[in-house]
């Protein structure tokens, strides 16, 4: 059996194994690290970059960076909360977010990082960008107002469906989330029970008559921040 380590987190002791990476570690350990394009099963992407700590005084993001001994990580300095509370703004500037109104409200990550950082509203002006919604798919939508380019739908079809119905198209600020048809959503091999609905964390991709089945109050954020799960886990 492999020998484990132990490095810090913001001063903490925290025991890791050879191959984690320090997000992994930090979550065993229950620690929670902030990130949207992160999902256990998938390899680790290191795009949204909300996860960035500084280790040894360098920044890197905690869910593609190899925990190590003796490493010393920061993980809730003013600096990086603030650079979260920046990015996770931004995502939300970029795209058409109305949270009162949508159906993920209370079960989206996005919304759920802006309340634990404290978000009360954006510093920076709404871009209002025009994107369409697919509702072609019989079982499926996929509104592209959302959508925050994390790549998790992308991910999760290729590597645990085993279909690679979502892909990226475009560059810069004319990114969007494609599929692997000509024109329609219904014209992919995509499937009401595929994990690929599962995965976005938003309201990008939605199975359709469930809106509001779990009623408002009553869903996975409503109750307790996102993350506490996480830390839970460290006193159970």
């Amino acid at each position: 059996m492999s020998e484990t380590f132990t490095f810090t987190i913001d001063g903490v002791e925290v025991e890791g194994e050879p191959g984690q990476t320090i997000l992994e570690a930090a979550q065993a350990a229950g620690i929670y690290i902030p990130r949207l394009c992160h999902k256990d099963g998938l390899e680790p992407w290191g795009g949204c970059r909300v996860c960035t700590v500084t280790v040894n005084g360098r920044s890197a993001s905690a869910c593609t960076q190899p925990a190590a001994a003796g490493i010393t990580v920061e993980n809730e300095t003013d600096e990086l909360v603030d650079m979260r509370r920046g990015i996770i703004e931004m995502l939300f500037v970029e795209g058409n977010h109305f949270c009162m109104f949508c159906e993920k409200s209370g079960n989206c990550e996005l919304q759920a990082l802006a309340y634990r950082l404290g978000i009360a509203a954006p510093r920076y002006e709404y871009l209002w960008p025009t994107r369409d919604v697919d509702a072609s798919h019989p079982d499926v939508l996929l509104d592209r107002n959302r959508c925050i380019l994390c790549a998790r739908c992308v991910r999760t079809s290729r590597d645990l469906d085993g279909k690679q119905v979502f892909g990226f198209v475009g560059r810069g600020p004319g990114k969007k989330i494609a599929v692997n048809a000509s024109a329609r959503l219904s014209e992919t091999g995509l499937d009401v029970t595929d994990e690929a609905v599962d995965a976005c964390p938003v309201g990008a991709i939605l199975r359709k008559r469930e809106g509001y089945r779990i009623p408002v109050g009553l869903r996975r954020y409503d109750g307790t921040p996102i993350g506490s799960d996480i830390e839970k886990g460290a006193s159970s």
